[in-house]
């Protein structure tokens, strides 16, 4: 469909012609209308899928023996007795539910996650404060002969994941902008 000089494409995309040839507009990157956004949409999406891979992988991963993560859990010290069991079951899947949504973008996913991952910075940050020499449970049980230095490594682990996090908001923020409305 041409509106004067510009020729909008089925997918929404604007072409200018100036001239016989085309020129770019914010939603083309002079290549094909509506394209300017996809390396940006396919890392964001790559991101996302790593993200939920972690995070099903976690989830699972302590749920087949959820007794170990709960005398991690039990190690930090921050929960009574009768909610460490409940916790080292609902946690686990949480991150397996909030991982799967992530994959199919699912509302409440990404936010689910990032709740999480406030919450388990701040546990590492009061393990890493507090001096605990015991396992992080990220991924269940670990060597017990690393167990500080797990804390550490994994409160920068959930730091990165914290950015991915941050990047796929932006990413989609940027996303709206450019289409007046959310693509996907």
């Amino acid at each position: 469909m041409k509106i004067g000089a510009i020729d909008v494409d089925a997918t929404g995309g604007k072409r200018a012609e100036k001239g016989g040839r085309m020129v770019m507009t914010e939603e083309s990157d002079g290549r094909r209308p509506g394209m300017a956004g996809l390396p940006l949409l396919v890392l964001e999406r790559g991101v996302r899928l790593v993200l939920a891979g972690i995070f099903i992988y976690s989830g699972a991963i302590k749920l087949l023996d959820p007794a170990t993560f709960a005398e991690i859990i039990a190690g930090f010290g921050l929960l009574p007795d009768a909610l460490v069991a409940p916790v080292a079951i609902l946690l686990p899947f949480a991150e397996l539910v909030a991982g799967v949504g992530l994959v199919f973008a699912i509302p409440g996913s990404l936010s689910a996650i990032t709740a999480m991952l406030v919450l388990f910075i701040a546990v590492l940050g009061y393990g890493i404060h507090l001096g605990l020499d015991i396992d992080c449970g990220c991924f269940g049980p670990e060597d017990p002969e690393q167990a500080y230095k797990s804390l550490r490594s994994a409160l920068a682990r959930d730091a990165a994941m914290m950015a991915a996090v941050a990047f796929i908001y932006w990413s989609r923020g940027r996303f709206r902008l450019r289409a007046g409305r959310l693509i996907r």
